[in-house]
């Protein structure tokens, strides 16, 4: 007998050796030889089920193991396997108990704590999963798997300097591991420190030459710190090792966007389409690309494949109605909006915000889209810290933030007023993010400003390091949620106050920015409730103007542009989104009665040119009496063409803004309709600081009548025109100066503020 358990035991040695080398087969047969009455019978069936675990056999292995355990309850090493193979099958009480009772057997059982570890994390029982890390590290401080799991339940509860020392115990334990650089990689990166995490990354990759999420987190790294070319080239190591993940083509896709290489980006996503067409992320980037070219019908069909693969993707739907509205393609308009307003009643990110400003005159719905899409974007940022102490007195440090410090509507609107700042209370910063167009309105902005930082190559994170480096006391958004704009920064907390202003005309939703500058006709009492900002309140009028703007000594006739001499001319040059469906009906209307009249829009789109003279024919509207405005670069032959015009007819829900201040500068007439959005306000606001209140109307049908009135009655509109040339001159509208004390009370008011340690609250600036 003696003999015989001898050889059972040399058997078992020889048969877990063969295990350990990967024959699983012949170590099952030689397990299967041990007889029951042999007391090694227990051990033998307990290592048959590790080995059917291994091979994928869960219920058998299960049955084995617990075979074992009814003739050897206290084996810790088979109730730790037994706890394995329960959670592999997602039994995770019937892993923590067999965890608990091999625990029970042998409390210091390193293996058995680390794997109840492992599951108490699964169970999202972070705190007590901490305590079993920690206590598996205290039983073996060496145990790498135990620091580097811990590192991950750290980095996943963002506490990140304790996450990444446990990532460098871990590299103690095991310094080769590509795994402990990759991770420790991505905590740097939550850190803020990209340049360390792009250096644990490659790490990991010299251990690992194939290491693809390594390859794709540099890319990541650089495409989120605006190094495009660098991100590519990342990119494309990390493809040529796997060229058939296809999110790592839909992020390749994504830098070629950055790029601007946009028919380069269609190529990629036209061959991820092609390897995977039921990938939703696909379609929906393909479909973004494809706006951006202004191949609109295109981009609605990547769109619609988009959110038929997946209903709720993304903003998909708002991006959907965006670019249909684009081209004046009305099909289920309404339908698509129902829907888009009940997904974002119900918490859906069905938009970004800018698209909802032009379909809904509703100030709580755009309030809800900022908040949902500001969650998205900016919750994971966080803010540097506390900002260091300022000083009273000195002057006021206000900078100004844009992607558009070029020849554009923002910077128009706000050359002179930078130029017209107090040097001597305010010192003005102008932090620009956008390309470097060269034009005249850049070299003109450079000059302005008292520094002029171009950012546009640095992240988020750095410049809103360099504004605190400034000391900026106030930073001013011009941007908001439009494109290229960088909300991010402010979400970093760049300065002390936050402001709000020009570029979007709604909240931004976050609680990052403190004040949003309008005044007492785009905002009213009732409506602070729609702003996750409080209001800045400007007397007159919440737009900056410029005091001139460029001429041209000859205006040009009716002729040149197109005109008949001798009829009656409404003109909109507002972007076609903004012409909802019933805009339209109300233009058809004003237009059948008045007959000798024609309609001067701008020519965005060819598709949206034929979409409109459709719909116009269908309202027995004929084709000759709507003309197309081209695109002209000299802003001063724009301008001239107002001179041709009667009466500019605004849109609604989102009007004309810097559109109406260049009519009314023109001394042309601008008739609005004053909703319940701030978008929709905006007219009505420069009306009233213009001195013609007059033209603001509050609802369709008085819209209606008074185009028709004002086209009809020519002494009535002679005498609008009158009163217009008399005010534009002296009215508060374009009286820059004036402007500029207004909003430099503002800053100092929100600046005082700050130093007394009062938080933000709603302020009228002194008139």
């Amino acid at each position: 007998m003696m003999k015989s358990k001898v050889d059972n035991a040399s058997v078992i040695k020889i048969a877990m050796a063969l295990h350990q080398q990967g024959s699983l087969s012949l170590a099952k047969e030689i397990y299967e030889k041990i007889p029951p009455s042999d007391p090694l019978y227990a051990e033998s069936l307990h290592l048959i089920g590790v080995i059917l675990f291994q091979s994928q056999k869960h219920q058998e292995a299960i049955s084995f193991i617990l075979k074992s355990l009814d003739l050897n309850s206290n084996n810790s090493q088979a109730l730790n396997n037994l706890g394995n193979v329960y959670t592999s099958i997602n039994e995770l009480n019937l892993g923590i108990n067999a965890y608990e009772r091999a625990l029970q057997i042998n409390p210091n059982f390193a293996e058995a704590v680390f794997n109840k570890a492992n599951l108490l994390r699964r169970l999202n029982n972070s705190s007590e999963a901490l305590i079993y890390f920690n206590k598996a590290i205290k039983l073996r401080p060496n145990y790498f798997e135990a620091h580097l799991n811990k590192g991950n339940l750290l980095r996943d509860l963002k506490q990140i300097n304790d996450a990444i020392q446990a990532y460098e115990c871990a590299l103690s334990s095991s310094p080769e591991s590509p795994y402990a650089h990759y991770n420790l990689g991505l905590a740097m990166n939550m850190a803020g420190d990209h340049e360390k995490a792009i250096e644990q990354f490659n790490l990991a990759i010299q251990v690992k030459s194939d290491f693809v999420d390594a390859y794709s987190e540099i890319s990541i790294t650089h495409l989120n710190n605006l190094k495009y070319e660098k991100a590519l080239v990342s990119i494309n190591k990390a493809i040529d090792i796997d060229p058939n993940t296809v999110q790592l083509r839909i992020n390749k896709g994504l830098i070629l966007i950055c790029l601007n290489r946009y028919h380069d980006a269609i190529e990629e996503y036209e061959n991820i389409t092609s390897l995977k067409p039921d990938m939703p992320e696909a379609w929906l980037n393909r479909a973004n690309v494809l706006y951006e070219l202004k191949r609109h019908e295109e981009a609605m069909a990547s769109f619609e494949r988009a959110l038929q693969l997946k209903p709720g993707i993304d903003h998909a739907l708002g991006d959907l109605v965006h670019t249909q509205m684009n081209i004046c393609d009305w099909n289920d308009l309404e339908q698509r909006c129902l829907t888009l307003e009940q997904r974002l009643r119900a918490g859906d990110k069905a938009s970004a915000p800018f698209p909802v400003l032009g379909l809904f005159d509703n100030p709580q719905l755009q309030k809800l889209s900022a908040q949902l899409y500001a969650k998205d974007k900016l919750s994971a940022v966080s803010p540097l810290g506390p900002i260091p102490p300022r000083r009273s007195g000195g002057k006021i440090r206000v900078a100004y933030f844009s992607m558009d410090f070029r020849e554009h509507p923002v910077s128009l609107l706000m050359a002179d007023l930078i130029e017209c700042h107090d040097r001597n209370a305010f010192e003005i910063y102008g932090f620009s993010f956008g390309p470097n167009t060269n034009d005249a309105m850049r070299k003109r902005l450079e000059k302005a400003f008292d520094k002029f930082l171009d950012v546009k190559d640095a992240s988020d994170l750095d410049i809103a390091r360099l504004a605190r480096e400034h000391a900026i006391d106030i930073a001013v958004d011009l941007g908001g949620h439009t494109k290229g704009s960088r909300p991010q920064i402010f979400a970093h907390r760049s300065a002390p106050v936050q402001i709000n202003y020009l570029g979007y005309p709604g909240t931004m939703g976050t609680e990052h920015l403190d004040y949003f500058i309008a005044d007492s006709i785009t905002v009213e009492p009732q409506d602070y409730d729609h702003f996750s900002e409080k209001i800045i309140f400007l007397p007159h009028s919440f737009q900056a103007n410029p005091s001139q703007r460029p001429s041209r000594s000859h205006h040009g006739s009716r002729a040149e542009f197109g005109l008949p001499q001798d009829c009656f001319v409404f003109c909109c040059f507002n972007n076609t989104y903004k012409i909802t469906p019933d805009v339209f009906e109300s233009w058809a209307r004003i237009l059948n009665q008045v007959q000798n009249s024609v309609l001067w829009l701008s020519q965005n789109h060819p598709s949206a040119t034929a979409n409109l003279l459709k719909a116009f024919e269908s309202r027995q509207i004929a084709a000759s009496r709507i003309v197309f405005a081209s695109r002209l670069p000299d802003m001063a032959d724009h301008l001239a063409r107002y001179q041709s015009v009667d009466l500019f007819l605004d849109t609604f829900p989102y009007g004309a803004h810097t559109t109406a201040s260049d009519a009314l500068w023109m001394g042309l007439p601008v008739l609005t309709r004053c909703g319940q959005s701030f978008a929709s306000r905006v007219a009505s606001s420069l009306l009233h600081a213009v001195g013609l209140p007059e033209l603001v109307t509050h609802s369709p049908e008085a819209y209606e009548s008074l185009a028709i009135e004002l086209a009809l009655n020519p002494q009535k509109l002679t005498e609008l025109k009158a009163k217009l040339d008399a005010n534009r001159l002296t009215s508060p509208l374009f009286n820059t100066p004036l402007f500029t004390k207004h909003i430099e009370s503002a800053y100092q008011t929100v600046h005082q503020r700050h130093l007394a340690g009062l938080e933000p609250e709603h302020i009228h600036a002194i008139d």
